[in-house]
């Protein structure tokens, strides 16, 4: 255990290294050696679906050494390895024969098979990925049809310098002819043998070295510049103005006109007596008379405080993610980053989780403490573990480097028994001993108020729907592109916009939760509590939809991998949006109801 605990902290701080030194040039002695990993291949229109690149019948030495990786590396899939290709530093070379490859029948027809599922390379080269197709395919005519699949088996390396450092690298194909692969066996096929069910092909390469002007420290705006893959982000300013226009009008709802029938509410409600809420006149109707009701405890009390202790925890980490972005701390050179920077947040603020849950669950009269600290460390954990286990089960199964190693599982699961779930607990005992009373401004009664019927536009389900899709539609627009990053090839930089978009949605969904909760309680309805939590968390649900609406209408995603991956983290995802905007929505009914029912007490 003690090894295990020493390896968890010595990963953690490498974790926090790579992300603050990121961008940490290295110097190269002309000739020196520059090395080129392979990393994997995969299909074209499904990013998440990944192989190595050894899988395939390409050159490869008799002894493959791999490079160690970062945590946020081997979770992004990356498995590099060292390659035969032999780059020294600002030597121009030409047509070097890499290997001669005598391929098998079953060898061509899975080259053929991956050529034409589109499949693409990945290769890096001092932290810059090169990318390019495995191979070419040609679909022409209809009458004769002809397809045509052809083999990449040269390269040109064109690799930028400035200094003594590597600023940019890609590949091409430009004016080199594939290696026709046809079914079966036949004559001599442009210059290669051809015979007895086998192909014998000769891969070579050319590596050209040209002079950047561009300083080591700008390289990452050269990467981003590069168009392998289709560029669709863009500043975006009609979303972000949409959204702005959105949270003004609600804002202007909930403060102008809430705010007057509240005061129309305070003049007609106030009474000039003594003795506080407990002494007003029981004739009147409305949120007044259930004063007595509308801080009555609600039922699963430790439920409800797990939800808005997870739901903080995941405001703060989002919260931390966007600073660090916008100061600079994730680099498009290296892989993984931000996933390492997010497990290692969310081990962090387990404590936050734990000392928000306890510290309210004492607060409403809560006994079963220690239940509630499991409960919160579990409520996103175990659905978690349950959707990575189906998720890595089948990307183990079809041979994928998606499929976290022994290794890996190992340091996070330790990363939540050692960090995580420890925090939580302290978190929840400083929680439980400092919290103090409930401070409700009017009493409750033992007995209940029976509730009158309500209009079908005041039940759950309704709110819900109001609740969800408001916020849901100030994002909507930003949503797309998020996905367009997580799940397609886009590196996202616009991160000074997902801010003002993360700050919107934390705005309409508190404004529509006090809007609704106003009508709740006009209706003498006193069980806002749960109501409050699911009117907005409700936006998790619109998310979820969307997903199954991306994934059909906007990629071009298929296959048991790939979606099995897609809709089991779109449900985690869901369900991270429900807890964050659920906190958030409760936090600001409490407020308002506090504030209305404590200000009946004023002349």
């Amino acid at each position: 255990m003690s090894k295990l605990k020493q390896s968890l902290t010595m990963g953690l701080h490498c974790v926090l290294i790579l992300c603050f030194f990121s961008g940490w040039a290295v110097g190269y002695k002309h000739g020196d050696n520059v090395t080129l990993y392979v990393n994997k291949v995969g299909p074209y229109h499904n990013p998440q679906e990944t192989y190595h690149y050894y899988t395939l019948p390409v050159c490869r030495p008799e002894k493959v050494h791999h490079k160690s990786l970062s945590l946020g590396e081997v979770l992004d899939g990356d498995r590099m390895a060292e390659s035969l290709y032999y780059i020294q530093f600002r030597e121009n070379v030409e047509k070097r024969t890499l290997c001669q490859l005598t391929l098998s029948e079953k060898q061509v027809d899975q080259l053929r098979e991956a050529i034409e599922e589109l499949y693409y390379f990945e290769f890096v080269l001092d932290d810059i990925p090169i990318w390019g197709f495995v191979g070419y395919i040609e679909e022409s005519g209809f009458l004769p049809h002809s397809h045509k699949v052809g083999l990449w088996t040269h390269l040109d390396f064109n690799i930028e310098y400035n200094g003594d450092s590597v600023i940019f690298a890609n590949v091409s194909v430009k004016d080199v002819k594939p290696v026709p692969l046809e079914e079966g066996a036949g004559a001599a096929v442009g210059g290669v043998g051809v015979g007895g069910g086998s192909l014998t092909v000769t891969h070579t390469y050319s590596v050209h070295w040209f002079e950047s002007p561009l300083a080591h420290a700008r390289r990452a705006e050269r990467l981003r510049d590069y168009s392998f893959f289709p560029k669709t982000l863009e500043i975006h300013w009609l979303s972000i103005i949409n959204s702005l226009v959105l949270v003004v009008l609600l804002l202007g709802f909930v403060i102008i006109i809430l705010m007057r029938v509240l005061k129309n509410d305070f003049a007609r409600y106030n009474v000039e007596e003594e003795g506080g809420c407990d002494d007003l006149d029981q004739g009147d109707n409305g949120w007044k008379i259930i004063h007595t009701d509308v801080f009555r405890f609600p039922p699963y009390k430790s439920l409800l405080c797990a939800v808005l202790g997870v739901g903080a925890q995941f405001l703060t980490l989002a919260t931390g993610i966007i600073v660090m972005a916008l100061l600079g701390m994730f680099n498009v050179h290296r892989h993984g980053a931000i996933n390492s920077a997010a497990i290692v947040l969310y081990a962090l603020t387990s404590c936050v989780s734990g000392y928000v849950s306890c510290s309210f669950y004492t607060q409403i009269n809560g006994q079963r403490w220690v239940w509630n600290i499991i409960l919160t460390s579990s409520l996103f954990s175990a659905p978690l573990f349950l959707t990575w286990s189906v998720v890595n089960s089948v990307h183990w199964w079809s041979g994928s480097t998606q499929a976290l190693p022994a290794t890996t599982v190992f340091l996070l699961l330790g990363a939540w028994v050692l960090v995580g779930f420890p925090l939580t607990v302290i978190g929840g005992i400083v929680g439980k001993n400092r919290a103090g009373s409930f401070q409700a401004p009017c009493r409750t009664r033992n007995i209940p108020r029976q509730i009158p019927a309500q209009p079908w536009y005041k039940h759950t389900a309704v709110h819900m729907a109001i609740g969800g899709f408001l916020p849901f539609s100030a994002i909507s627009v930003e949503l797309y592109y998020i996905f367009a990053t997580v799940w397609g090839r886009e590196h996202y930089t616009l991160y000074g916009i997902l801010l003002c978009v993360f700050a919107i949605l934390l705005s309409v969904g508190a404004c529509i939760s006090v809007a609704l909760t106003y009508f709740l309680l006009s209706g003498e309805d006193y069980r806002w509590w749960w109501r409050s939590v699911l009117s907005t968390g409700s936006t998790g649900l619109f998310i979820f939809v969307y997903s199954v609406f991306y994934y059909r209408n906007r990629s071009s995603m298929s296959g048991a991998v790939q979606s099995t991956e897609f809709f089991g983290y779109s449900l985690l995802t869901a369900l991270v949006f429900s807890l964050m905007l659920g906190s958030v929505s409760f936090w600001a009914s409490l407020a308002f109801i506090r504030y209305i029912y404590r200000s009946l007490k004023m002349d």
